[in-house]
């Protein structure tokens, strides 16, 4: 199995209320609590996420993969009590979730949002059943966002045209074996049609309220229509950053274990 990867105006507007307090839940860790609400509008992931904590699902689970300015990750049934030296991330319950990704809920700091596998494998980006993520991110100047939202474009358009020339790979193959150059000319530009129709869909452009997020509180806006956000951090954020702070590994396992309590 693939690892699940898997960042006043201000903090009224940019975070949506959460005053249910069917939805609030707490995070307990060794290192102290960490408070979180769930968007109704997500509410696969608020139903699954509120179901697997009563089960007692994330007791005893480490975050397994912590980055520095990124994000916090846990939900590796594997990560219970394990050793130093196993690989951690390939664990979870054994089912996937539909993806509920709405513009609104975007990747700023203090989201809480579903890991899943890549899109080479997960084209429909279903989210994983047991994983999820704290944003940490960064705080960008405007210069420095716009610099980012072109290179994420960029990236972006070139991993489709990389899907669609492997898709097309053995007629391109079947067109060179013979030098038939009106044929890849054709298929290069039928290529060429279908990159740019794609990428309209999937092309970051940012909102407003996103741009003023990712310049006062900071986050990650190359996750951005990729992965579902079903919640944020509504106390407890210093424990976050105190996580996001940890020395790491090669694997990006904390040294020192960061264990869930629990989830109340």
């Amino acid at each position: 199995m693939c690892r699940f990867y898997v960042i006043l105006f201000g903090i009224v507007t940019l975070f949506p209320s959460c005053r249910d307090t069917n939805r609030e839940l707490t995070i307990r860790t060794d290192l102290g609590d960490i408070k979180v609400c769930l968007y109704d509008t997500t509410h696969l992931h608020r139903d699954n996420f509120l179901k697997l904590s009563k089960e007692g699902y994330y007791d005893n689970l480490l975050f397994h993969r912590v980055i520095k300015n990124f994000v916090i990750q846990a939900g590796d049934p594997n990560s219970r009590n394990a050793p130093r030296e196993l690989p951690l991330g390939n664990g979870d319950v054994g089912y996937t979730l539909p993806a509920e990704i709405y513009p609104k809920y975007f990747h700023k700091k203090g989201v809480l949002a579903a890991a899943r596998e890549s899109d080479d494998v997960n084209p429909a980006r279903n989210s994983s059943g047991g994983h999820f993520y704290i944003v940490i991110g960064k705080v960008f100047t405007e210069s420095e966002l716009d610099s980012t939202v072109m290179l994420i474009n960029e990236r972006r358009h070139k991993a489709i045209f990389d899907r669609l020339r492997n898709k097309y790979s053995t007629e391109i193959s079947q067109y060179s074996a013979v030098n038939n150059f009106n044929a890849l000319q054709e298929l290069a530009h039928r290529i060429s049609l279908e990159t740019r129709e794609l990428f309209e869909k999937k092309k970051l452009e940012l909102s407003p309220e996103q741009k003023e997020a990712y310049t006062t509180i900071g986050g990650v806006p190359s996750l951005d229509g990729q992965y579902t956000v079903f919640g944020e951090v509504t106390a407890g954020m210093d424990v976050v950053e105190k996580i996001s702070e940890m020395s790491t590994d090669e694997n990006d396992r904390p040294l020192r274990d960061i264990v869930i309590k629990e989830i109340k």
